[in-house]
């Protein structure tokens, strides 16, 4: 698709400001800003991952497993982590396992519940798409790394706020 010769999201900020207050245009914006540039950064991994037979998604997962201290993690602390539900956390691992990048198992000390480890292909496969993502600068081309720093700060003030975590102090 050719791209506009308009950016749509300023117009839609103008349209807002006209209709509900000029007060009320810049969040309204930042929000539509901050869903399209998600959408674009994920397409951007989507198409380096797919190389590795990976989605982005599920490339979190791995990578939670490739990170955790045992290599393993109960599934239900990977939804937590990932901040997705836990069918979604069994539908990724079902996925890595069909492609052998992780298994499942019982925990040993806890029938209820079922571990997801990575086995030695994943951590193969985990580290070459990381370098491949790594290559892309996470899909974050052109911004500069002073401009991502604007950026991160007062998206993890608003996680805090959201209660995503609370400070360590």
């Amino acid at each position: 698709m050719p791209p506009l010769p308009f950016d749509p999201i300023r117009e839609a900020g103008r349209q807002w400001e006209r209709h509900w207050g000029a007060e009320t245009a810049p969040p309204m914006e930042a929000v539509i800003s901050i869903v399209r540039a998600q959408q674009i950064v994920v397409a951007r991994l989507n198409a380096v991952l797919h190389g590795f037979g990976l989605t982005y998604s599920r490339y979190e997962a791995l990578m939670l497993l490739f990170y955790s201290r045992e290599g393993s993690l109960p599934l239900g602390k990977m939804g937590v982590r990932l901040q997705v539900h836990l069918t979604n956390v069994t539908k990724l691992v079902a996925a890595l396992e069909a492609r052998g990048l992780a298994d499942r198992a019982p925990h040993p000390d806890d029938r209820r519940t079922t571990l997801a480890s990575i086995t030695p292909a994943g951590r193969d496969v985990a580290a070459a798409a990381t370098h491949a993502v790594n290559a892309i600068d996470f899909g974050t081309a052109p911004l500069a790394p002073g401009a991502l720093d604007g950026i991160i700060v007062p998206l993890r003030d608003l996680r805090r706020a959201a209660g995503d975590f609370a400070d360590p102090e």
